[in-house]
């Protein structure tokens, strides 16, 4: 039975990432499975009384996000939505809760929906394939990413940047926006397509790839 699924993403890196790895999960789109991955340009926070606190054209993900899925729920054809953030600094199990909370306070019925939450930024799961940082950065520091425990929060995209680039973090910070943006693509681009999701240490990438696959049964 074929199965379509909304996936709804923070930022566009993000988003460039499940374009590597969701067929590796699902299989290739359309046998039978399809899909579709949106981007926002944030992940911002749940809006009191899930009434959208934002301008939609401002595209802030979980400021429209009750909104959304009260729409989506009316929409024919969708099986169900799969909703990907970075988890930042809250404490995951109460972002977890407070997500679950505003599902179930929709005042009409979304579809079946997936939270999962990337511990404590997307780069983790990068950093769940060492394999597959390597392949893609040859000449990465080893003593860098040997330092990273699976999905222990410890600035994460900082840690992935020293191994992998010259100057490391320090010297995207001093360059500051729009390169660490343009960065985090190159990750998505360079080390996504060398990820094998089967031997992926992170446990929240696990929990993404096991929830995907029983999401399609």
């Amino acid at each position: 039975m074929s199965v379509h699924l909304e996936f709804l993403v923070e930022d566009s890196s993000g988003a460039s990432l499940l374009e590597h790895v969701v067929p590796q999960i699902l299989g290739p789109p359309g046998q039978p499975h399809t899909w579709r991955i949106k981007a926002y340009k944030g992940i911002g926070r749940l809006p009191p009384g899930l009434k959208p606190g934002a301008d939609a054209a401002k595209r802030i993900l979980l400021d429209r996000l009750p909104q959304l899925l009260q729409g989506y729920g009316k929409t024919p054809g969708i099986d169900a939505v799969v909703v990907v953030v970075d988890s930042d600094a809250r404490p995951c199990a109460a972002f977890l809760q407070e997500l679950n909370a505003m599902l179930e306070a929709c005042t009409s019925q979304p579809p079946q929906t997936l939270f999962r939450l990337a511990i404590e930024e997307v780069e983790a799961w990068y950093l769940g394939d060492m394999e597959a940082i390597l392949a893609a950065y040859p000449r990465a520091k080893k003593s860098v990413l040997a330092k990273y425990q699976q999905d222990v929060p410890c600035g994460t995209w900082e840690l992935l940047a020293d191994a992998v680039r010259p100057g490391g973090a320090a010297q995207l910070r001093r360059t500051g926006w729009p390169l660490p943006g343009q960065v985090k693509h190159e990750w998505a681009d360079a080390i996504g397509p060398r990820m094998d999701i089967e031997r992926n240490a992170s446990p929240s990438f696990r929990k993404l790839r096991d929830g995907l696959r029983r999401l399609v049964g």
